[in-house]
């Protein structure tokens, strides 16, 4: 599914003394909240939130917590989160205004607080996210997937996925940092028809000249990496940034999804050599420019896109 990071949440905050205001956010699955629980350690009373309430977007709860000696040594656990696919990322604060980060996972539903872990903490955690993000964002490796199909000419390639980067990476910042304010739902469909339109590219028959990604591939890579950022921002949004740790936090997230980009295209490369060696009459007829193979593709992708962003428009 396209933009498939869609984590649960654990907020605790401290208040000082014993207390800690407590959010907790789970992701909506088919028909309500997903059957996952937050339970904090056993000295904090209450442990477990109360009925959830639905937001818009996701099911949410908040209670004030009051936890005798702290949080440190404690465990915490997301109960039934071993049994889906999601993650949830526990932010959490020792002392008032200091937070420290933890992802939590299928294989790893829980944790027991550690001393403030610090900066290196940070990183580790949000570089994760970002990785995990780009590789489960459908979306966004299928319009990558489509610019190594329509740019053949390596030098020109490169300047694109490098104009991508650069652009997603500034819109993402001025997103996440707030310069920038755009409702989800619009730049998801967006998103969705910048794959169309190369899509569209792809599809077009050889010989009626140039097309425009051919002719402009910096440019058009960077005007779709803007708005493609403006989705990866609302992943980082959807948890937040660590207080006093904002520019490592968007720092390490923005290098996940690089590396995760870069992951990517080199399975494709990798697959694709793989496969000329394996079957090269195959992949040359396949991969000829305006051939079927491309053809197939092409209307594949567009189709896939364009049922996204009636979904997309749809849920405005």
């Amino acid at each position: 599914m396209p933009h498939a990071l869609q984590p649960g949440f654990l907020d605790l905050r401290a208040l000082g003394g014993d207390a800690w205001q407590v959010y907790w956010k789970v992701p909506a699955g088919a028909g309500g909240p997903m059957q996952i629980a937050a339970v904090l350690p056993e000295t904090c009373d209450p442990r477990e939130p109360g009925p959830l309430e639905f937001d818009g977007a996701a099911f949410v709860a908040a209670w004030i917590s009051r936890c005798p000696g702290g949080l440190e040594g404690g465990e915490i656990t997301i109960e039934g989160l071993e049994l889906t696919e999601t993650d949830v990322l526990v932010r959490y604060e020792l002392v008032p205004g200091r937070a420290e980060s933890q992802r939590l996972t299928a294989a790893s539903p829980g944790f027991r607080v550690p001393a403030p872990q610090g900066r290196l903490g940070v990183i580790s955690t949000y570089f994760a996210l970002g990785v995990d993000h780009i590789l489960r964002g459908i979306d966004h490796l299928m319009f990558v997937f489509a610019l190594i199909l329509l740019i053949r000419d390596r030098r020109q390639l490169v300047g694109a996925v490098t104009a991508f980067t650069v652009a997603h990476s500034l819109s993402l910042a001025a997103a996440a940092l707030g310069w920038i304010v755009v409702p989800a739902p619009p730049v998801e469909a967006v998103v969705a028809l910048s794959i169309m339109f190369l899509a569209a590219e792809l599809a077009r028959p050889e010989g009626r000249g140039l097309r425009l990604t051919e002719r402009y591939p910096w440019v058009v890579a960077f005007a779709f990496g803007l708005l493609h950022g403006l989705g990866f921002a609302r992943a980082l949004l959807e948890v937040g940034l660590p207080e006093g740790e904002v520019p490592p936090a968007l720092f390490a997230f923005n290098l996940g999804v690089e590396a995760g980009q870069l992951m990517f295209i080199a399975m494709v490369i990798i697959v694709g050599f793989l496969l000329r060696r394996l079957y090269p009459a195959t992949m040359t007829w396949a991969t000829r420019p305006g051939g079927r193979g491309i053809a197939v593709a092409s209307y594949l992708m567009g189709s896939i896109a364009a049922v996204w962003f009636v979904g997309r428009v749809a849920a405005f």
